[in-house]
């Protein structure tokens, strides 16, 4: 894939198309029908380790895909079973900063729903607004900040698929927040919760947009997750996600930000969000 074709638009109207090759592809390869999709963020890939008799395939062998580039990212799709409920998983995601056009970003989701999955958990790396969030809090999403300039659903819609104004009132379900934080007390994992605001990147924020972004009420910052909520939500499934604060915001420390500091974070914390994850997922056999 080239860089322009990473960058052309795909609209909503377009969409249908493209989950009928995607679809297509996948059931090549294997016929389980999850029940969870999990996009597994920067240094946090290691849950795919937890996904037991896995089909994986290369974002590369996807039709329409490329192949990841954000560090950290391996870039597959897995498809097995977590504690007896079949999941379908992304090592990676794909990003705006990348010069991804918005409907690539949002398309892994979309495939989820298309395979049969109704909840969709959301994982990324961030840095910490929130000075009470420091280096390795996991953060429960309680709602977002859409702050890329962008969305996934501009352009013609596809009704099939979802409305034209979607609701996003609960865009984050109060369900699973409160079964997440189940699951980390049943774990022993403190999980807080927050607002995340998702910008362009891949440039890290000012201390002064890090101080707007906490006027205006954020509790975490990141690159990614925010587009795909919103396609998540217009296609019917369900959401829920967690973020690791990997970093103080620029200015808490007055150190420069890098990303080998969201790896080490992500290593660190990385059995502690698989412990919750896995429990949170059993909790779908149990219902």
């Amino acid at each position: 894939m080239t860089d322009s074709d990473r960058a052309r638009p795909i609209q909503p109207q377009d969409q249908p198309a493209r989950l009928d090759a995607l679809e297509r592809a996948v059931r090549e390869r294997t016929d389980l029908v999850p029940r969870a999709g999990i996009v597994l963020g920067s240094g946090l890939g290691g849950f795919a380790d937890e996904i037991e008799d896995p089909t994986a395939i290369p974002f590369e062998e996807v039709p329409g895909w490329p192949v990841a580039t954000a560090p950290g990212h391996a870039g597959r799709l897995i498809l097995g079973t977590v504690e007896g409920v079949p999941v379908v998983g992304i090592q990676g995601r794909f990003h705006l900063y990348e010069g991804n056009s918005p409907g690539l970003v949002v398309q892994p989701v979309l495939l989820f729903r298309r395979l049969g999955a109704s909840v969709a958990i959301l994982t990324n790396a961030a840095g910490g607004i929130n000075p009470a969030y420091g280096p390795g809090t996991l953060m429960i999403i309680a709602d977002h900040l859409t702050l890329t300039g962008v969305s996934p659903l501009l352009g013609q819609n596809a009704d099939e698929l979802g409305e034209r104004f979607p609701d996003l009132t609960d865009v984050w379900a109060p369900a699973h927040r409160a079964a997440l934080h189940r699951a980390g007390e049943q774990e022993g994992v403190n999980l807080e919760e927050g607002v995340y605001a998702g910008l362009l990147g891949p440039n890290y924020e000012t201390p002064a947009e890090v101080r707007m972004l906490r006027t205006m009420g954020a509790d975490a910052v990141g690159m990614s997750t925010v587009l795909e909520a919103i396609a998540a939500r217009w296609i019917g499934l369900e959401v829920c996600g967690i973020s690791l604060v990997t970093n103080p915001g620029a200015g808490y420390t007055g150190k420069p930000l890098t990303h080998q500091e969201v790896m080490d974070e992500g290593a660190a914390a990385g059995p502690r969000l698989a412990r919750v994850l896995r429990r949170f997922i059993a909790g779908f056999e149990a219902a």
